[in-house]
């Protein structure tokens, strides 16, 4: 996984986000999806972040 820098961040497109508006979780690729599983693991958030994951990323096994 690639480091996500403020300025890379920053050019991200709101649609490379779970939360958009506040760009919150960057799933911009695979290797960023599997960590904002993650991180969002036990948190209120994680059943949000496992439908965006399973939305653009099919190929991922999300457990829940």
């Amino acid at each position: 996984m690639t480091k996500l820098t403020y300025e890379k961040r920053q050019e991200l497109p709101i649609a490379d986000f779970v939360y958009p508006k506040t760009r919150r979780y960057p799933i911009e690729d695979a290797a960023h999806a599997r960590d904002a599983l993650a991180r969002s693991s036990g948190k209120p958030e994680h059943a949000t972040v496992v439908a965006a994951v399973k939305r653009k990323y099919p190929e991922i096994d999300v457990e829940k």
